[in-house]
């Protein structure tokens, strides 16, 4: 069993009293390695090291070229060490292999986006004055704080310090305590890649006590947070007592829309995949599937054979999930199947044979009709559950799919191009796919979300964006 300390100025430093959180696999219970617990104190550290890595270290000299060189490098260590990260984010996450796989892939393909990016965010010339020139700079923010959850944590660090990295930020990261041991081995790797020390600080522990200090600290300069919509309120808070701007991408209750001529060959096996994946511990889950009653009672058959055949198992099987988080999780999904107790259950999955005592596993679950009033229609599970209910026109469509706190991600199945637009158009969501769900990571599409799915947005050029603020320089010349 390893230990992993925090990565501070580029060395391994521990927690300054000395505690550990140990790191439980997720599949059966058992302690895979343990971190540093940091707190305040290695937080005020690491911002110290990103300040003084842009101020009077190499980093904040590098060219943009250089930045973008680093992070390609990384992307080809992470594609030359695949196996190894793999089996490492699956372990740490529960992840069947498969998806492990995915996100690693998702991981280098984010490094070498943005470092392919990071000399073509170029600024502007304004028109003015006879006498003036104007110019408009595209400047880093400075010293940036990123809290990454526990669900994705090899794809988010890609698209959030990669980002951050390409515009010439410094970097303070802190992982979750339930998963982060793959963001630790790619931020030494980073390091191997040239990356100057101070650049990346690692500072694992406890969102209250380490991710509480780093949102609050006085240092830093913009923060990115993905998490929940109860945390991303006190991070904004705190950005806000300091006037520093954030990205919160939240939670969500994403609807999938199949219209009567939709192609279901085509869309049922995404649309179950898109609540299952990762166990449905995904922000843009697609957990609401409305169908238009004319082929509500068609759709909901097919859809149930097929949650009928999905299996649950430890990360190592390798089979349609594995388990959830931890404990905390599981009991949050049991309560909301308990809440369902009056739901017609119109499928659920099966669990492999003889799984761990100590796993926390959760079957996947089919429900409908459901009301759009009811807990299940309107709250964020984060699990394998999904929702049918039927509509009886566009109208009705999109307002169901609207009728949610949340706003983060939207499909709509159907032949029909005026109606792709229509709706499309009308769907409150950051992102919308048409005949289709995810688009494999969407690296280049940007990401993001509306009401309390959060704001800003991450992924391709408008992550670029975000870390980054435009100066204006004029110049008289008269």
């Amino acid at each position: 069993m390893r230990h992993h300390d925090c990565l501070i100025d580029g060395l391994e430093q521990p927690a300054a009293d000395g505690r550990t959180i140990e790191m439980l696999s997720p599949s059966d219970g058992r302690t895979i390695a343990t971190v540093a617990r940091g707190g305040a104190a290695e937080v005020d550290a690491a911002v110290r090291a990103a300040r003084q890595a842009l101020e009077t270290g190499p980093y904040g000299r590098l060219a943009a070229v250089e930045r973008g060189r680093i992070l390609s490098r990384m992307a080809a260590v992470v594609t030359a060490r695949h196996a190894e990260l793999a089996e490492l984010e699956a372990e740490d996450c529960g992840k069947p292999m498969a998806q492990a796989k995915t996100d690693i892939t998702c991981l280098a393909r984010y490094l070498e986006f943005y470092g392919g990016a990071a000399d073509k965010v170029h600024g502007l010339q304004i028109p003015f004055l006879g006498d003036w020139l104007v110019t408009g700079l595209r400047e880093p923010h400075g010293v940036t704080a990123h809290i990454i959850p526990w669900n994705y944590p090899a794809q988010i660090f890609g698209r959030s310090v990669g980002a951050a990295l390409a515009m010439g930020n410094a970097c303070v990261l802190k992982p979750a305590e339930d998963a982060g041991l793959t963001c630790l081995e790619v931020a030494r790797l980073a390091l191997e890649c040239g990356l100057p020390p101070g650049a990346l600080n690692v500072v694992t522990g406890y969102g209250e006590e380490a991710g509480a200090a780093l949102s609050k600290h006085d240092d830093i300069d913009f923060i990115s947070f993905t998490g929940s919509p109860e945390i991303g309120t006190a991070i904004q808070t705190a950005a806000a007592q300091r006037t520093i701007g954030c990205t919160l991408e939240l939670g969500g209750k994403s609807a999938q829309l199949v219209f009567a001529d939709a192609d279901l060959e085509k869309a049922l096996p995404v649309i179950v995949n898109a609540i299952i994946q990762n166990g449905g511990q995904t922000c843009s889950a697609g957990s609401r599937v409305l169908i238009e009653a004319s082929v509500f009672e068609q759709v909901a058959t097919r859809l149930a054979e097929r949650f009928s055949a999905l299996r649950v198992g430890t990360h190592a099987m390798d089979l349609d999930l594995g388990p959830l988080i931890n404990r905390q999780q599981e009991e949050r999904v049991r309560r909301f199947v308990g809440r369902a107790a009056d739901l017609p259950l119109l499928a659920e999955g099966r669990l492999a044979p003889d799984l761990p005592a100590g796993g926390h596993y959760a079957v996947p679950r089919l429900y409908g009709p459901v009301p759009a009033g009811h807990a299940l229609a309107q709250e964020e599970v984060f699990g394998p559950v999904l929702v049918a209910m039927p509509f009886q026109d566009e109208a009705e469509a999109v307002r169901l799919a609207n009728g949610t706190a949340f706003g983060l991600v939207a499909g709509l199945w159907t032949r029909d191009g005026g109606r792709q637009m229509r709706v499309a158009r009308r769907l409150r969501a950051g992102q919308v796919y048409v005949n289709g769900y995810g688009a494999g990571g969407g690296i280049e599409l940007p990401f993001g979300g509306v009401k309390r799915s959060g704001h800003g947005r991450e992924k391709g050029f408008e992550a670029l964006y975000e870390f980054s603020q435009l100066k204006t320089i004029a110049f008289n010349h008269g």
